[in-house]
């Protein structure tokens, strides 16, 4: 019945249980073996705490549409399926229903494709109210594509006094009932993501800056949060360690308070259900004031990682958010020093560090200084009493620092705001130019 399936997905555990034995299969579409998409999978995997226990590849120009893999090597897995009684099969793809159902009647076992993996991954992460919302919503929003795979007698039509409307298939009650869960589950998170956005523009209100780690998963975010912030987030040697939104206050000398905020990993294919689901958690990132964009330094496949975080950075609208690339673990690497990079305007671009040993921390504070130095100003004015309405309008903007009124009754202001408000306001009262000490 659905109300199980519901069930599961509100017990956060969609699909895997732990210590299954599985079945590993990767197509190769080019020349070039990626084998270090394979390794990958086998940690997302372990991350699901499922063993796996032998790896099938194949090579192929597409995909094939009845099996993905082609029928020769689909009943090759089905036979290692029989021979390691494997319970599952894990392809490092996304397959289509069709597919899925095929392939599990070929293999008379479950067959989970990448993007069910990586929900089933997030489910276990799942700790505050909004991630478990978060992630019952995408888990839906999949099973609801490949309902059919699960049952036998859709075609059947279930009767009885008070159980069902007539003519109601066993399908069309499911697809009922997640319609209305799914309702439900937006309502909740369309209250949760009015909070957040209140307290968003509460510190927007004060123009307080917002830092945001954003990474591929297992790129060391958690751990440099720790050390910057000296909070006590889960930092841990696998793939989405951290999926609940951490956010901390964090002082820079010369900029002041500032909140820094740890997201969850990004990963190749991320599912689109799962980006859709997590978009409220997601708009810190979208709404900050800069992006350390933190990279694994010793992963030789640093370059593609990268692309792969822009892609999903473009896919929420982050894409033009000012960016400083933080190299982690530079102490796996060989001859590398904490250092700053600066681009041709003299501003910092990279910082390498290592946030596990401490290295390279106060070369990224200053970094972080200077970046945010050019956008938040800091000016003594002095207005002349005639002027209560802009000093009111600083007020109303909690943009005023100190403030004394001198002998003649004018009033001696010290400003904290962002350079785009500051020429926004000069603008509209071109006189406050002259106010300037």
């Amino acid at each position: 019945m659905f109300d199980c399936t519901i069930g599961a997905a509100k017990g956060v555990r969609e699909q895997l249980l732990e210590n299954e034995r599985a079945i590993l299969v990767h197509v190769f579409f080019s020349q070039q073996k990626d084998l270090d998409n394979i390794e990958e999978c086998r940690q997302l995997a372990a991350s699901a705490q499922v063993d796996v226990v032998e790896v099938l590849t194949t090579s192929r120009s597409a995909p094939q549409a009845k099996y993905y893999l082609g029928e020769g090597k689909a009943e090759e897995v089905a036979e290692a399926v029989k021979l390691h009684n494997a319970d599952i099969v894990l392809v490092n793809h996304i397959l289509s229903a069709a597919q899925n159902r095929n392939l599990e009647r070929l293999c008379g076992c479950r067959v989970i494709d990448r993007t069910t993996l990586i929900l089933d991954i997030f489910a276990q992460r799942a700790r505050s109210h909004e991630g478990k919302l978060q992630v019952e919503l995408a888990q839906l929003k999949h099973i609801s594509t490949r309902l059919i795979r699960g049952w036998t007698h859709l075609e059947r039509q279930k009767g009885g006094i008070g159980l069902r409307g007539p003519g109601e298939t066993q399908l069309e009650t499911d697809r009922r009932l997640i319609k209305v869960r799914l309702s439900q589950l937006q309502a909740k998170l369309a209250k949760v993501t009015q909070q957040r956005n209140l307290n968003r523009r509460t510190r927007q209100k004060a123009e307080i800056p917002t830092l945001s780690l954003v990474g591929y998963t297992n790129a060391g975010k958690s751990t440099l949060f720790n050390a910057l912030t000296t909070a006590e987030v889960y930092a841990a040697d696998q793939l989405f360690a951290t999926l609940d939104p951490t956010l901390r206050k964090l002082n820079i000398d010369n900029v002041g308070t500032t909140i820094v905020a740890d997201t969850v990993g990004f990963i190749r294919h991320l599912p689109h259900d799962l980006v859709e689901s997590f978009k409220s958690t997601l708009q810190e990132t979208t709404e900050a004031t800069l992006l350390l964009h933190v990279i694994d330094a010793s992963d030789e496949r640093r370059q593609e990682n990268i692309e792969a975080v822009n892609s999903v950075l473009e896919e929420i609208g982050a894409e033009n958010v000012p960016v400083l690339l933080v190299f982690n673990k530079i102490d796996q690497c060989e001859n590398v020093a904490p250092h700053i990079e600066y681009d041709d305007q003299n501003k910092p671009s990279a910082v390498y560090l290592s946030a596990q040993h401490g290295d390279g921390i106060d070369l990224l504070l200053e970094a972080i200084r200077q970046r945010l130095e050019n956008q938040i100003l800091r000016l003594q004015l002095l207005l002349p009493i005639t002027e209560g309405k802009v000093r009111h309008l600083f007020y109303q903007n909690h943009y005023i620092q100190t403030e004394n009124i001198t002998e003649n009754g004018e009033f001696f202001i010290t400003l904290q705001i962002d350079s785009n408000k500051w020429q926004q306001l000069t603008a509209h009262y071109p006189d406050l130019i002259n106010y300037i000490k």
